[in-house]
């Protein structure tokens, strides 16, 4: 049975993060593939929804913005973090006609994601295709793993 953890001299925000990944953990170890269901279900309104892999030159981020036209997204890499703006545009229909359901959301939106390690911001570069964002964040050269050789006396 897993154990949650609190950690004196962290913040509710904190604490809660670590109990969200603990139940994440908890629900892959149960059933595959539920990892990521306990952050679904407490943060739905989470815009835009990301992945974030390593790879052997960085990070790569890919958020999912369809509908939110490229240009106009902002990409801001300040130390460890990285933050996407932008906004997606209520859809217009036509003169007269009302909706029978709606749930795409609209608006403004501001997402920032703390990264696991310092990248190169002056490197930092992004592509769209089909409505996903694709961020490539190089490691910084002071992350980067350095080869120190021994000698011998």
């Amino acid at each position: 049975m897993a154990r949650f953890r609190w950690y004196g001299g962290e913040d509710a925000r904190t604490q809660l993060e670590r109990m969200q990944r603990e139940m994440d953990r908890l629900l892959s170890s149960v059933r595959p593939g539920l990892a990521g269901l306990a952050s679904a279900i407490q943060r739905p309104d989470v815009y835009p929804p990301i992945n974030l892999y390593k790879d052997e030159n960085g990070f790569v981020v890919r958020a999912e913005i369809p509908g939110v036209d490229p240009k106009a997204v902002d990409l801001e890499v300040t130390g460890d973090t990285l933050t996407l703006r932008g906004e997606r545009l209520a859809p217009t229909i036509p003169e007269g006609s009302s909706y029978h359901r709606r749930e795409r959301d609209f608006g403004r939106f501001r997402r920032s994601l703390t990264l696991p390690e310092m990248v190169d911001s002056s490197k930092v570069s992004a592509s769209c295709n089909d409505g996903v964002l694709e961020i490539r964040l190089p490691h910084s050269e002071q992350a980067k793993p350095r080869h120190i050789s021994v000698k011998a006396q």
